[in-house]
């Protein structure tokens, strides 16, 4: 499907945006477009790939005059871009519109004038029953996003939803670490909160799977693990042995106990198809006149996918999944107690 296309990643230089280099660099793909706004951590990755197939655009999301002279000739995007942490999207709530919210519509305006061929935007567990900011503006991006799908017939724009990468950048077990190898204590918000947990790998499978089988207006969800917060640190602490003890600091900003990727009502329209779940764009029109005179009921088939209902995972498993993160191996292969 890559052969010879142009590849674009809007904050192609975060972790997932290295993760598509990694498993796209020696593939036969014609060009792959790092769009984002950090110069440093462009160059950063010009030096350490140093292949002719990537190519750096400077720019930001929220200008849609900069997102346009970066698409020409692009038949691609995996939309990543954001802002993602909780708690200073709670202290600067229209940065995060500006960034998830209006950052997404430029991609899909300038994508549709381009004649992109396919749009990924990736979004979050957080977007379902959103309590904070950043979920709030996730939610409205996926709302961009699936109205936007009903204006073109040639660009196919999807999304895709998903828990907590681990070691992501911002994420909390390079936080761990960090902390048992400075001797401090390893600082828990609410041991029972529950959180889902996948690895980079996993999360682009997932943004390829919608890239190949997602309809106009669909959100591809992943039937992910998870894991108490408690259990995560159990695991991290076994695999670094320490003195560090655990200090309970209590949940900060906007922070949920459990985290939702298939809501309840999305239930009604989502369809389940074995590791995933399709949630469908609901392409009624605005025309309520049938339901109002003739009615119409429909049972859901689904129950909500949440944390808690998930399989959570035991210490043990928990490890078995650090140990298969090169970042883990890499950390392990330097830990000295």
């Amino acid at each position: 499907m890559f052969a010879n296309k142009t590849l674009m990643i809007t904050g192609g230089t975060g972790s997932f945006g290295n993760a598509v280099l990694d498993r796209f660099i020696h593939t036969d793909i014609k060009e792959i477009r790092i769009f984002s706004r950090d110069e440093k951590k462009q160059d950063d990755m010009r030096r350490h790939y140093k292949n002719n197939k990537i190519k750096f655009y400077l720019g930001d999301v929220r200008d849609l005059h900069s997102v346009r002279n970066a698409m020409f000739g692009v038949d691609y995007i995996f939309h990543a871009a954001a802002l993602k942490q909780v708690p200073s999207c709670e202290f600067f709530p229209m940065e995060a519109v500006k960034t998830n919210v209006i950052g997404m519509d430029n991609i899909l305006t300038a994508a549709i004038e381009q004649g992109v061929e396919r749009v990924v935007g990736l979004s979050t567990d957080k977007a379902a029953y959103p309590i904070n900011a950043m979920g709030i503006s996730k939610a409205m991006m996926e709302r961009v996003l699936v109205a936007k799908s009903r204006t073109t017939d040639r660009t196919i724009i999807s999304g895709t939803r998903y828990g907590n990468v681990m070691c992501s950048r911002g994420s909390v077990i390079p936080l761990f670490i960090d902390q048992i190898k400075a001797g401090k204590p390893i600082t828990i918000t609410d041991p029972n909160m529950t959180r889902f947990i996948m690895s980079l790998d996993e999360a682009v499978e997932l943004v390829l799977f919608a890239f190949q089988y997602a309809q106009p207006g669909d959100i591809m969800v992943q039937k992910a693990p998870a894991c108490t917060i408690d259990v995560l640190a159990q695991a991290v602490m076994e695999l670094f042995p320490s003195s560090s003890e655990i200090q309970y600091i209590g949940i900060r900003h906007g922070e949920k106990s459990y985290e939702t990727l298939l809501t309840q009502e999305e239930c009604l329209h989502a369809r389940d198809l074995g590791n995933y779940y399709q949630v469908s764009a609901d392409n009624r029109d605005l025309n309520y006149a049938q339901y109002f005179e003739e009615g119409k009921r429909t049972a859901p088939t689904l129950q909500e996918f949440t944390s808690n209902s998930t399989t959570n995972l035991n210490v043990e498993e928990v490890k078995d999944k650090l140990l298969s993160l090169d970042y883990i191996q890499s950390e392990l292969r330097s830990w000295k107690y």
